[in-house]
């Protein structure tokens, strides 16, 4: 099949999952006053979002920006760039007041310059009233001293993707819940062959969450609830020798792996397991390729389990969006991102990206997208189950530098690959977070 026909007929199955049945049914929602805002006269728009990692998102998208412009005579310029740059270019742009007027960030980058942010209370608490409430972590996230500077559009929730096939021949019929159960599967997929493979390089998304899940799981956090740093701890120690236990079933390589290479390492057939978005599976049932194609029947995805601490510890990837001060059109920009996360806009960009995007309004749990394939539920409540990574402090510029200086990625990658003791990785873990921290 040529490059062209391959895009044709993904665009065919977006397009189908755009037209799905469910996606015009609504669910019973909240009547708040309408709101509307009216664009300026001669409004136009700079979005600066992320690449796609599913071409359905990035079609839906699309999409749904042409009818914004339909309706208002709004045009939207959009750049779509590495999910890692955009801390970047939003930095350069928030301190020359120029460039973007809205960006679709990761994790709490707007708290890094929370004063040129404008504020969307307003819209926020109007969505909140009409889609069931936001979710904690969506306020924690994206309020500033009292006031919503930034919206969560969803998040890029992670599971366990993992071949159902292989993990029966290792002797399990499921992921277990439990640490030791967990790291047991991982050895016996390593002496079946095919190991299981963590990002352990500056990937944003996939290295983050299961590092933090693995501290936290033991009860180690980087602050306390006073915002002092903690990370030098017993409980880290405790966590940092699982995680180097843990390291040694993976597949070699996993030290330089950034956000794309586990997903390549699984298509290809060389791991058993690893931790991801739905993109794994997405590219898998799209394939035209019938031995990728053929994967999708064997994929199964699970939350990660449960440490000492007794609860999920897991960390989805917010995608903030925010409106900076410096834009000429403030009630454009309010009114596109209010267009795009009501029902019929948001609802059929989560089908066309099978899930992709998990929401922050708990309203579109009931998506159809999320049992039209039992595959996708795990993913639904990936939102709801997360913590901050700034947890179990407060979040801000301090939570913000931190998670961008990957300070818990690196603390653990440097005990997984021998180059130091976890009690010298946590001590050093603690001197970069006070540079932070300490100067608030």
């Amino acid at each position: 099949m040529t490059p062209s026909s391959r895009r044709r007929a993904l665009k065919t199955i977006a397009t189908a999952a755009m037209s799905a049945s469910g996606i015009g049914s609504r669910p019973t929602l909240g009547e708040p006053r309408a709101l509307r805002y009216t664009p300026e006269k001669d409004a136009a728009l700079r979005l600066l979002r992320w690449k796609r990692y599913v071409e359905g998102d990035e079609t839906a998208w699309l999409a749904n920006t042409r009818r914004f412009t339909d309706q208002t005579g709004v045009a939207v310029e959009i750049e779509s760039i590495n999910p890692d740059d955009i801390d970047t270019k939003a930095a350069l742009a928030a301190n020359v007041g120029a460039g973007p007027d809205i960006v679709m960030g990761l994790f709490d980058q707007p708290q890094r310059y929370a004063q040129r942010c404008l504020d969307v209370t307003e819209l926020a608490d109007y969505l909140g009233a009409k889609y069931g409430g936001w979710y904690d972590v969506c306020k924690r996230y994206c309020t500033s001293d009292g006031r919503w500077i930034a919206l969560p559009i969803g998040f890029f929730t992670h599971c366990l993707v993992y071949r159902e096939s292989l993990v029966k021949a290792a002797g399990y019929r499921t992921i277990p819940r439990d640490l030791d159960g967990f790291l047991e599967l991982c050895r016996a997929l390593k002496a079946n062959g095919l190991p299981a493979g963590f990002a352990l390089g500056h990937a944003t998304g996939d290295a983050s969450g299961w590092c933090h899940w693995v501290i936290w799981a033991h009860g180690a956090r980087l602050v306390d609830e006073q915002n002092r740093v903690a990370i030098n701890s017993r409980e880290t120690v405790v966590a940092l020798e699982y995680a180097k236990e843990l390291y040694r079933t993976f597949i070699d390589g996993t030290l330089s792996w950034l956000d794309p290479h586990n997903n390549k390492a699984f298509i290809a057939g060389q791991i058993a397991m690893t931790y991801n978005a739905i993109s794994i599976y997405y590219t898998a049932k799209t394939s035209t390729d019938p031995a990728v194609h053929a994967l999708a029947a064997d994929i199964q995805h699970a939350h990660l389990p449960i440490g000492p601490i007794g609860r999920p510890t897991e960390l989805a990837q917010p995608a903030p969006a925010w409106i900076f001060k410096h834009t000429r059109f403030p009630n454009a920009a309010r009114e596109y991102l209010r267009f795009m996360l009501e029902w019929d806009q948001y609802a059929t960009w989560q089908q066309a990206s099978l899930g992709y995007i998990t929401q922050g309004l708990r309203a579109y749990e009931s998506n159809q997208v999320w049992t039209v394939d039992s595959k996708h539920t795990p993913y639904r409540d990936g939102s709801k189950l997360a913590l901050d990574n700034g947890y179990a402090g407060r979040l801000g510029a301090a939570s913000a530098a931190c998670m961008a200086d990957f300070i818990v990625v690196d603390m653990v990658a440097e005990v997984a690959s021998g180059t130091s003791t976890p009690r010298v990785a946590a001590a050093r873990a603690e001197q970069r977070a006070r540079r932070y921290y300490d100067a608030r």
